[in-house]
């Protein structure tokens, strides 16, 4: 059983690809969105806020990711681009979220949507992305895992 804020992250990343494909507005994709099976029990609060933020804030989360990426950004998925931007939002926006939580989210999501071993991509595209920005709480997490890093914890 999906928890409703899982749902949320999963129809953030469909809105995303939606964005992506057809350059549509979040409030027309949203709209799309609602009529899908499942909407009702997602956390439409989470959603909205994932959604419309990482649309809005596309030009900053972008270039901040690129450097972690091992290919350019237009040969990214759509899929794995639109996970990334979930999970940056969140990284950045939302500090009340712990980051393991972010990234096991959005470990997950690639899973579900992605390609065989788009996990793998996401999971190290952000596990270096978070030591950046939430440097602070990461060096916290090694220093009670005495030293060792691992973000999927």
């Amino acid at each position: 059983m999906k928890s409703t804020r899982r749902k949320a992250r999963e129809f953030a990343v469909q809105g995303l690809y939606q964005w992506q494909m057809a350059q549509d507005t979040p409030a027309r994709i949203e709209q799309n969105l609602a009529e899908s099976q499942g909407f009702s029990k997602c956390d439409i609060s989470l959603l909205r806020t994932t959604l419309y933020g990482a649309i809005k804030h596309v030009d900053t989360l972008r270039p901040a990711l690129e450097p972690y990426l091992d290919r350019s950004w237009d040969e990214v998925s759509p899929v794995e681009r639109g996970v990334l931007l979930v999970a940056a939002f969140e990284l950045v926006h939302m500090p009340e979220t712990p980051y393991p939580v972010i990234i096991n989210e959005a470990i997950e999501l690639s899973k579900t949507f992605g390609g065989n071993e788009g996990h793998k991509f996401i999971n190290g595209v952000l596990d270096k992305f978070v030591a950046q920005v939430r440097a602070t709480e990461v060096s916290a997490a090694r220093t009670q895992r005495g030293g060792r890093h691992d973000a999927s914890a």
